[in-house]
């Protein structure tokens, strides 16, 4: 979604031709060094329609193509949709359709329910537009582990990645679904890594802050595949690096590994690092649903590794997010009396203030998903 033209649907004829070509020169180069899966969804714009100009010039059975279409409350609707990709790919058949955005009840009921968009998709892989059917989630782990634990997905997308660990625990219902499980933006939402501060590079030293991540991820078996989200042709050359070092994962990880946790508890604090998390509240039990464990968070990554620009951006889609990054900013504490809802995490009488300078450290702009700017 980094090299398409643009995140609204424009006539073909709109695109660039720089544009055009700088999406081929990446997907060519792509197959040159041996990434074969290509993956898009219906959301991203002109994605699908660029790559309908380039996908078709390769061997099909070389490709592994993935779309992803959202659930909809009219299941019909879905598969109009799922048309329209194919259409867009210029392809007889997508090797992987994922329902994009199982993160709540209602997307969950609108793909699983009987009629519902799983159904759907059955019936695309029972004509044969359909090898595989998996879904994409920045849900809550219990959400993504319900939807695991149905036992009728082949594969996940989700996050899961140095700075956000929280996800383990689906990737251990995947294994034992026998699922795979493909990691979503590693290295954009992983930290902005394409960007690090220097900080952060000299924590990862020998290794890039972005090779570290991807050896961090592909260093656990349950992991399967990363999505590297190319924007030109040389955005590969950095992680390929990482090939070389994945038999030597167990040497070359703990060092660094050492060095990230001691800077984090000589700037945050060994008590705070270790229990911070604790019983914190989700943000639909919250006065005024803010989201205090993603705040926290975000506020413990600008100190602890100067991850600021990182934390500024996900903190202000705070509030403008929906179900793709739900809850709310700290800007209205002076309203609302969250001493209940704190009552079990032993930082509970300073989370408050905690909030307050988080929210002084990165409140800017609101931000806008990327498909929605």
């Amino acid at each position: 979604m980094r090299y398409q033209f643009t995140w609204k649907d424009v006539p073909n004829n709109e695109i660039p031709a720089d544009s055009q070509a700088n999406l081929e020169a990446t997907i060519r180069r792509a197959v040159e060094v041996g990434i074969n899966h290509i993956e898009t969804a219906r959301g991203y714009g002109t994605s699908e329609m660029q790559l309908g100009r380039v996908l078709p010039q390769f061997p099909r059975e070389k490709l592994i193509v993935q779309t992803k279409i959202s659930p909809k409350a009219d299941a019909k609707e879905f598969r109009e949709t799922f048309e329209q990709s194919l259409q867009n790919l210029q392809l007889d058949y997508v090797d992987l359709l994922g329902l994009h955005g199982i993160n709540h009840p209602e997307s969950f009921d609108d793909s699983i329910r009987p009629g519902g968009c799983l159904e759907v998709a059955q019936q695309l892989q029972a004509e044969g537009k359909v090898r595989f059917i998996g879904f994409s989630t920045h849900g809550s782990t219990d959400m993504i582990v319900q939807t695991i634990n149905t036992n009728l997905f082949d594969y996940v997308n989700l996050h899961w990645y140095y700075i956000n660990q929280w996800n383990w625990a689906a990737i251990e219902a995947a294994k034992r679904q026998d699922m795979g499980v493909f990691i979503i933006s590693p290295s954009n939402k992983g930290g902005l890594l394409y960007e690090p501060p220097e900080k952060l590079v000299n924590l990862c030293a020998p290794l890039s802050p972005m090779v570290f991540n991807d050896l961090f991820c592909l260093s656990h078996q349950e992991v399967h595949t990363l999505s590297l989200g190319a924007a030109k042709p040389e955005d590969f050359d950095e992680h390929l690096k990482t090939l070389e070092l994945v038999d030597r994962a167990s040497e070359i990880l703990p060092p660094i590994l050492a060095r990230l946790e001691s800077e984090a508890i000589a700037t945050l604090g060994e008590d705070w690092v270790k229990s911070w998390e604790t019983n914190l509240p989700t943000f639909n039990q919250t006065p005024g649903e803010v989201n205090i464990r993603v705040i926290l968070w975000l506020r413990n990554l600008a100190i602890a590794y100067d991850l600021v620009e990182y934390a500024k951006m996900r903190y202000n889609l705070l509030g403008n997010g929906g179900h793709w990054f739900p809850g709310n900013k700290a800007d209205r504490l002076d309203e609302l009396d969250l001493r209940q809802c704190l009552a079990r995490n032993p930082h509970a009488d300073k989370i408050p203030q905690v909030l307050a300078q988080a929210h002084q450290m990165l409140a800017g702009e609101a931000v806008q998903r990327l498909s929605k700017t």
